[in-house]
């Protein structure tokens, strides 16, 4: 460093502690740009809200309990229940034909749906499945095994009938690791597999390795199982995995269960009501949603806004760090960015911000007393970003606000664990709602239709036509988002060709009833 040697040594050393001090103070501004750490200029220049005249309307004309109470009532039967047991009696072959591994991208929910393909693929070998190897998601750099997030144990039993499954593998085989073949080609590793093969692909390409040395690995494995053409029970035994095999482990349910129960109770009141408040609960007061409470998933990360090549209303700041991080990550090639951002809004191309989200839900009739919680991974512009949403919603969770740091201890810093909470969390509140689709999204819609429970999913192409009109008042944007909602809360939809059984379960997971 150079000192002014005219007295400004002073004013030199303490720039120099200030250089140092600097990464300490501020990380972001000298980590390398990767997903987990957002750019500052990004998170710094929170954008003001772009949709003013409706943020107003929307806090003046807070609705009032009964005006909606149907928005508050569990689903009409729809004439479908669940049905995964298969038609035959399940029968174990009498000798397995040999080890399959499969090694699992992707997040948590991307790996669940494979873990259902891989019972189904050992199932159509007459295999032993060894617990899937989850792989280590460079997103959210979680390295959790299936053991942590899964109750092995209940995975095991519920399929015991189906299917024999290992923990691990017996000695003579335990060379077939991970690493084994990330070092070089092997015979036993099978790289092949198309996207969504059939099941005759398995039967001429994997039974044979099989048969030759007693174990074959599959990897890569995700969406690696059509949906198409495949026998009856094969599917029935993916809905039971899904939906029946794979629960959480007990420390993820129980904290799951003191959020609900924080949730609908949030007097400080537990589970174990007394009469005295039950009888206080009337009609009137269920039928306005007391006790109940709506879980928002608001995908709404770096990625997906880098990804989307849509404009959030950061200026060009943020516009400049979206483009740095694309090519970085994708050197600068992502999804639409031939089409411009009023383009991409009219085709329902853009994730919902947490501001739109909200406007969604207060046209749709939620108000300044319902409880919403939070499922989430980091928000793209942080607590700044998510404001306008508390305004409208000022009663919101999240695990955060709602578990201490000691009840938290198990999960903090986990992805897949955070996750697999929020997933629970979802699955048992009243209403769920995802700002976009994704895997998630998809998994609980999935997971809620099987469940009859009620699950809004945005139309996301008429927001984004409705947000671009900016001289539409609020009287007439609660209209039109209610006209175009009234049939997207849960009925069911039947799946169609090439659509997955784990985002539509009928008809192959639920019979008529």
């Amino acid at each position: 460093m150079i000192f002014n040697h005219h007295g400004g040594g002073g004013i030199g050393a303490y720039a120099g502690l200030l250089l140092l001090l600097l990464p300490v103070f501020f990380p972001n501004l000298f980590t390398p740009l990767g997903h987990a750490s957002p750019s500052i200029f990004s998170e710094w220049n929170a954008p003001k809200p772009r949709h003013l005249p409706l943020l107003k309307g929307a806090l003046q004309h807070q609705n009032k309990y009964g005006q909606h109470s149907d928005l508050w009532s569990p689903l009409a039967h729809q004439g479908w229940k669940p049905c995964i047991e298969s038609a035959k009696t399940p029968v174990l072959p009498r000798k397995s034909r040999g080890y399959i591994q499969v090694f699992l991208d992707g997040g948590l929910n991307q790996q669940r749906m494979g873990i259902c393909d891989a019972v189904a693929v050992a199932k159509i070998l007459n295999a032993t499945l060894v617990i899937p190897h989850l792989e280590v998601n460079p997103v959210w750099q979680d390295s959790s095994p299936f053991q942590e997030i899964f109750d092995v144990d209940h995975f095991i039993d519920a399929l015991k009938d189906e299917i024999s499954i290992v923990k691990e593998l017996p000695k003579e085989y335990s060379w077939s690791t991970r690493e084994y073949y990330a070092t070089a080609i092997r015979a036993t590793r099978i790289k092949t597999a198309p996207v969504h093969a059939s099941a005759n692909w398995y039967l001429e390409n994997v039974s044979p390795v099989l048969q030759s040395y007693g174990i074959a690995a599959i990897a890569p494995f995700s969406h690696r199982l059509a949906f198409e053409d495949m026998p009856m029970d094969i599917q029935r035994l993916r809905c039971k995995v899904n939906f029946q095999a794979l629960a959480f482990v007990p420390h993820i349910k129980a904290l799951g269960d003191a959020l609900v129960n924080r949730l609908r109770y949030p007097s400080g009141r537990s589970g174990a009501v007394d009469a005295e408040y039950l009888q206080e609960t009337t009609y009137e007061k269920d039928r306005r949603g007391a006790g109940k409470f709506v879980v928002l998933h608001l995908r709404f990360d770096k990625d997906m806004a880098a990804h989307s090549a849509c404009d959030f209303g950061g200026g060009k700041a943020e516009k400049l760090a979206l483009a740095k991080y694309r090519q970085v990550l994708w050197q600068g090639r992502v999804l639409n960015s031939q089409f411009t951002d009023e383009e991409l809004r009219n085709q329902g191309r853009c994730p919902l911000t947490p501001e739109e989200i909200g406007l969604l839900l207060a046209a749709l009739g939620f108000d300044n007393s319902t409880r919403l919680y939070l499922a989430s991974h980091k928000v793209y512009g942080g607590e700044a970003r998510i404001s306008t949403l508390r305004k409208l919603f000022p009663l919101m969770e999240d695990k955060k606000s709602l578990a201490s740091k000691e009840e938290r201890a198990k999960i903090d810093g986990k992805a897949s664990l955070l996750a697999a909470v929020d997933y629970y969390v979802s699955i048992k509140s009243d209403i769920f709602i995802s700002a976009s689709p994704g895997n998630m999204h998809n998994a609980l819609v999935g997971h809620r239709t099987y469940e009859n429970m009620k699950t809004i999913r945005p139309n996301m192409a008429l927001l984004g036509q409705l947000f671009l009109n900016k001289s539409m008042g609020w009287s007439e944007f609660q209209q039109a988002v209610q006209d175009g909602h009234r049939n997207r809360q849960g009925q069911i939809r039947l799946r169609k060709k090439k659509q997955s059984i784990y985002t539509y379960p009928a008809p192959d997971c639920m019979c008529q009833a």
